[in-house]
Order: C-alpha cells, then sequence, then structure tokens
C-alpha cells in the first residue's frame, strides 16, 4: 500500500503512523508502529483524528474499525520516548489531549466503530478500544490498564465508559489492579462483545470483516440516530428518552431508507439502503 504526499511524491506505508483500507464500505484504519507494539505518538493521534473526520462525512464508510499492525492492538505510551524527557510542559499536554481527542471521535462517531484488538491492548491502547462501540477480541489478545502501576492515570474517558459498561466496583477493580483480561474474560465481564479464536491474524480479520458487513448492511441514518442516543441513555430521563425517541422515529419515517425497507420486506428480499 503506497501513499501520495502534498507534493504528489510515493509515500512508503512503512512510514505512515496510521495505515487505512477501504474494503466493502468498512473503513480498516491500522496503528502502524509495529517495531514499537503500536505504542501511541503525537503524529498518529493527529492522524487518527484527521481519519475520523473524513470517515464522518464519508457516504462510502459505513462502519470503522480500528487495529494494530503486528502482534499488538496498542501498548499505549511509548515509555522510551517518555524516559527521554525531552517534551517541554506545553507538548506534554498536547501529546496527552490527543489521546482525549482521539477517544471523543471514536465515541461520538454516527458510525459504528469497532475495536478488533489483536494482541495486547494496554493503557492508552486499552483506552482506544473501549472507546468503540464494539470491542472484539482474539482469544489471546490482552487487555488492561496499568496506569496505578506507572504512577500514571487513566485517560479516554475511562472514568466514565468504564463504569457505565461495567459498574462502579468493577470498574475500580480493573482500574487500581491493573489485571489484564485475555479475550474470554473480557466477554465474561461484559467488556468485549465478542471473542474469536483464530488460527492466524488474516483469520481474525475476516472474523472482525464479517462481523463488521453484518453492521454495514444497517440503515446508516437509523444506525446513527440509536448510536446517538444510547450513548446519551444515562444523562436522560425516561420521558426524555420517550421524546427524543419520537422525533429519532418521525425523522426515519420520512428517508428513502424508511421505504426501501418497508418495500424489502414487502418483497421478501433484502434492502439496499443508501443513507438518505
Amino acid at each position: 500500500m503506497s501513499y501520495k504526499s502534498e507534493f504528489g511524491d510515493a509515500i512508503d506505508a512503512a512510514s505512515q503512523p496510521v495505515l487505512k483500507e477501504l474494503k466493502d464500505g468498512v473503513l480498516w484504519v491500522t496503528l502502524n508502529r509495529p517495531e514499537r507494539l503500536n505504542a501511541v505518538s503525537k503524529p498518529m493521534y493527529d492522524e487518527l483524528c484527521c481519519l475520523l473526520d473524513e470517515a464522518e462525512t464519508d457516504p462510502q464508510v459505513r462502519v470503522v474499525v480500528l487495529t494494530g499492525a503486528g502482534r499488538a492492538f496498542c501498548v499505549g505510551a511509548d515509555m522510551k520516548a517518555h524516559g527521554a524527557g525531552t517534551r517541554t510542559p506545553y507538548e506534554r499536554r498536547e501529546y496527552l489531549r490527543g489521546e482525549q481527542e482521539v477517544c471523543r471521535r471514536l465515541f461520538n462517531l454516527t458510525k459504528p466503530v469497532i475495536s478488533a484488538v489483536n494482541g495486547y491492548a494496554l493503557g492508552a491502547g486499552a483506552e482506544l478500544a473501549l472507546a468503540a462501540d464494539f470491542m472484539l477480541m482474539r482469544d489471546t489478545a490482552q487487555w488492561g490498564l496499568p496506569e496505578t502501576g506507572l504512577g500514571a492515570f487513566i485517560g479516554g474517558g475511562i472514568s466514565w465508559l468504564l463504569p457505565a459498561r461495567l459498574g462502579l466496583a468493577k470498574a475500580k477493580e480493573l482500574v487500581l489492579l491493573g489485571e489484564r483480561l485475555n479475550g474470554s474474560q473480557a466477554v465474561a465481564n461484559g467488556l468485549a462483545q465478542r471473542c474469536f479464536v483464530a488460527e492466524s491474524e488474516q483469520d481474525f480479520q475476516k472474523q472482525v470483516q464479517d462481523f463488521a458487513l453484518q453492521l454495514a448492511s444497517k440503515a446508516p441514518v437509523s444506525v446513527a440516530l440509536a448510536i446517538q442516543q444510547l450513548n446519551s441513555a444515562g444523562q436522560r430521563s425516561f420521558d426524555d428518552a420517550l421524546i427524543a425517541e419520537l422525533e429519532g422515529m418521525m425523522f426515519c419515517s420520512t428517508t428513502q431508507d424508511w421505504q426501501e425497507g418497508v418495500d424489502a420486506f414487502a418483497e421478501k428480499r433484502k434492502p439496499k439502503f443508501i443513507g438518505q
């Protein structure tokens, strides 16, 4: 895979912190620092923000999959870079803010986001993975938050996301102890939605792609509304939810996709949604 610079010159994909590939409406976004187990960097965060902004407005993108190159999803901070101590306080804050901005985009994207955890997902990597709508893990993968054992602190909205998904007691256990969970343990605890037993990385990616294609086949407007309303469920009263749902139902009924869904049901065929 190759890219073009702003001057039209070819750029080696190996030098890019993030790679992208669109496959049947599924945008695969791959963290690409395998030699550092995809440890995060400021350029990586910047590129992720740009790609997610593009995905939001690209009608060809129905689903986003975030994964890592090599044997890790993302091991979080690059401790070698931290140890160098060359960042100014401002640069350190901007680096840390980068993760918050990426996680904000992952969580708020109106298209389904899948984190395909193929290997280690630790620290910031665990936080990026949890910000997605779905976390799918390879059985041999590991997810964990080691921050309290390093004198650091959690980020990426974990203090909100983890209690909302697992409850306060389990969230405290995972954050304070820093214990790692493998794929099957993550599913058993309600952290991940699927654990795939895979003989190879290609096998894992195929299983993730099959899951993503199920999401990609749904009506984009309906999916976007569902994501937005479910994400804000904890901040609404039941009556507020009823009002928001009524507006959503009314809006969907004005779309071409609603008519397509009705017609496809009557004709006993699969609908072909266009997102309008």
